[in-house]
């Protein structure tokens, strides 16, 4: 079973149950966006987690093991999206990186953001002109090394 047909089986299970990525990751113990980003391909699961996975949705033991491979990181098959939700991210980038990236060096000196040591949050923040999206992003700031 490839990593696509065992996400599809995951998703279409999901939506059979009528679960939220929310519930199946209480289900398992951690945060929701890792555990949507896990079973969406892009990180690995412990053997018990994908079980817990696998007897929630009521999958076959296959997608336990698929769940359990390292990932091949990058979802995304073009350069630019074109889905409009992710393109926002890619214009957010364009408009503001380099803002951020001069903020991150004032701030902390010469070196990046780690997207392994990290961690993020999506929340849905009530507007009576528009509910608003909330998006955190928390990483280790990693110094460049001098040698």
């Amino acid at each position: 079973m490839t990593r696509q047909e065992a996400t599809q089986k995951i998703l279409a299970a999901k939506h059979a149950k009528g679960l939220s990525f929310e519930q199946i990751a209480a289900t398992i113990g951690r945060h929701k966006v890792w555990c949507t980003s896990a079973l969406l391909g892009q990180q690995g699961m412990s053997g018990e987690e994908a079980q817990r996975v696998v007897d929630l949705l009521g999958l076959d033991p296959e997608v336990a093991k698929v769940l359990q491979e390292c990932p091949h990181k990058g979802s995304l098959p073009e350069a630019v999206p074109v889905d409009p939700l992710i393109y926002r991210f890619h214009e957010i980038t364009q408009v503001y990186g380099t803002t951020i990236k001069a903020i991150i060096h004032e701030m902390f000196g010469d070196g990046i953001m780690s997207a392994i040591d990290f961690e993020m949050d999506i929340e849905k923040v009530p507007d009576p002109k528009g509910d608003r999206v909330k998006i955190t992003y928390n990483g280790k700031f990693l110094p460049y090394r001098k040698w």
